[in-house]
């Protein structure tokens, strides 16, 4: 499973790619107000960063306008892949940008149905939202699995990949990994945190403590 960062915060994005485990990025509306930057100067900072797809996403409610500024976000650079709501419009816009060699990851995904209609609308990926499910008492890691389950009937007619989002703790990322979802977009701290364990901690501290008392260097 592959591992995007769910960021727009350049310095910390810059920070994660220098792992090499990072192969892509997700951002929001949100996510870019909260830098108070201008929106395509960000987008170009990140894609010169990352080389995997970047999401960028459309703030338009209806198809024509989604088009128009897909077509101009994914003209910032290469890797854009255009984001777009869950709706109607959403689909039909998907559908178009597609159609022109425009990659799209359909976003705000609550149901197996409206996966499904993503991946037949030709969405390079969907997005569920696992973690506001969890919210509102529903189980979001079901509904990856319901996805996966559906998609892998069709693997020879759909190509739209699996990229779960919402992640709010390891356990979600471990799951999604289990249930083979194709990508995990995960917040910084998230992704930090998949490194931790305090048994790890412990055993370096030991060994190092060790060490000390041989008096040695390797350098």
């Amino acid at each position: 499973m592959e591992l995007f960062v769910d960021s727009a915060d350049v310095a910390e994005i810059r920070e994660l790619a220098e792992t090499g485990l990072v192969a892509g990025v997700t951002t929001n509306p949100t996510l870019i107000a909260r830098t108070g930057r201008p929106l395509f100067e960000v987008l170009e900072e990140i894609c010169r960063l990352v080389p995997g797809p970047v999401s960028a996403e459309v703030t338009a409610t209806d198809a024509d306008a989604m088009v128009a500024e897909g077509r101009r976000l994914a003209a910032v650079a290469a890797n854009i892949v255009v984001k777009l709501p869950l709706t109607w419009e959403g689909l039909k816009a998907c559908r178009r940008l597609e159609t022109e060699g425009i990659r799209t990851n359909v976003t705000l995904c609550f149901s197996p149905a409206q996966a499904l209609l993503a991946a037949r609308a030709g969405a390079s990926y969907v997005s569920p939202f696992v973690g506001r499910l969890d919210d509102v008492g529903e189980e979001g890691m079901g509904l990856v699995a319901d996805i996966l389950t559906i998609f892998r009937n069709y693997r020879d007619s759909l190509r739209t990949r699996v990229l779960a989002a919402s992640i709010r703790h390891v356990q979600h990322v471990v799951e999604a990994a289990r249930l083979g979802a194709d990508i995990a977009t995960v917040p910084p701290a998230v992704l930090r945190q998949l490194v931790r364990h305090p048994l790890t901690d412990l055993g370096l501290e030991r060994f190092l403590a060790d060490w000390r008392k041989t008096g040695q260097r390797i350098l």
